[in-house]
């Protein structure tokens, strides 16, 4: 198998299990949304120690340890990663799996806003039209709920500046997971401590099934991020961008389709308008890509062996 169809296959695969993670979630109940996170944040830590143990790249943390600033972004990078986390858990399992979809739809458009706010990148007229047409639809939700729709914008939010920082640190994929699941992870230990201390822990007292569900939350984790890693180092960025439609799409047929969750006249306008806005968005994106796109060079001919 080439190299181009290996990417798309760990592609989809990614944004497969991303898109029917809100089923997984469901099955972890009777635990609240901040067990959960506690424990996704702690066995992703032992699952990702695991995997760096067997690829031997231990050796990173010594040198990460003398960059005080980059230190300082993981930290960052951590906190905003649980703040997304914890929403969308605590989303999925409130019943509101359809909100939780529009943050990851409006997640692409909240990510050119940062690049104008943060890293002063100047927006073509489409993106603009997209931006425009998004706001609009924020509004038609905001109606529709009667109320802004705070889930999915914080989900979106949070989101976009995780991947604000993590362009800026460049760190791998793996190590990075491990690092920022290693800030979170006395927290979360300790939280899970005080909960089976007040009795209310649900961590091996519930069924031997849900008790391998919250340990394996760490694999569910760390397994769809290396995924796209793999198809982000084979796939041209506009092919990244197109599949990552494929996981809220997903989760919003979860929301609809599978847990019954409404979908009035009103909210189905408002996430048209949001579809309208990343149809826009995608369009500018590929038609400025065959425009900077490099004129091929002729290969050399071979020099004969003498």
């Amino acid at each position: 198998m080439n190299q181009l169809r290996l990417g798309y296959l760990y592609g989809v695969g990614a944004y497969l299990l991303w898109g029917f993670f809100p089923i997984y979630l469901k099955l972890l109940r009777p635990a609240g949304p901040v067990e959960i996170l506690a424990h996704r944040i702690v066995w992703s830590v032992a699952f990702v120690a695991l995997l760096l143990a067997a690829m031997r790249h231990v050796g990173f943390l010594r040198t990460l340890a003398r960059r005080p600033r980059a230190l300082a972004g993981i930290a960052l990078a951590a906190a905003l990663i649980a703040v997304n986390w914890g929403t969308y858990i605590y989303g999925v399992n409130s019943d509101r799996v359809v909100e939780t979809a529009l943050g990851y739809f409006i997640n692409p458009l909240v990510s050119v806003l940062f690049g104008v706010v943060a890293l002063r990148e100047r927006l073509r007229p489409g993106q603009w039209a997209a931006l425009g047409v998004g706001a609009l639809a924020v509004a038609v939700l905001t109606v529709d709920y009667g109320r802004l729709p705070w889930l999915a914008l914080t989900l979106a939010f949070s989101f976009a500046g995780y991947g604000l920082v993590k362009k800026r640190l460049g760190l791998p994929a793996v190590e990075g997971l491990f690092v920022e699941s290693a800030v979170l992870a006395l927290p979360a230990l300790a939280y899970l401590a005080w909960l089976s201390g007040r009795g209310d822990s649900t961590f091996g007292h519930v069924s031997a099934g849900h008790t391998a569900l919250l340990v394996l939350a760490g694999a569910a984790t760390a397994i769809p991020l290396l995924l796209f890693a793999g198809a982000a180092n084979r796939l041209p960025l506009s092919t990244v961008g197109m599949l990552q439609y494929l996981a809220p799409i997903l989760q919003l047929g979860c929301g609809v389709l599978i847990f019954h969750e409404p979908m009035p006249p009103a909210r189905l306008a408002g996430f048209a308008l949001v579809w309208l806005a990343l149809l826009l968005f995608t369009a500018d994106a590929l038609r400025n890509t065959r425009r900077t796109r490099p004129t091929p060079q002729p290969t050399p001919a071979p020099t004969p062996l003498r």
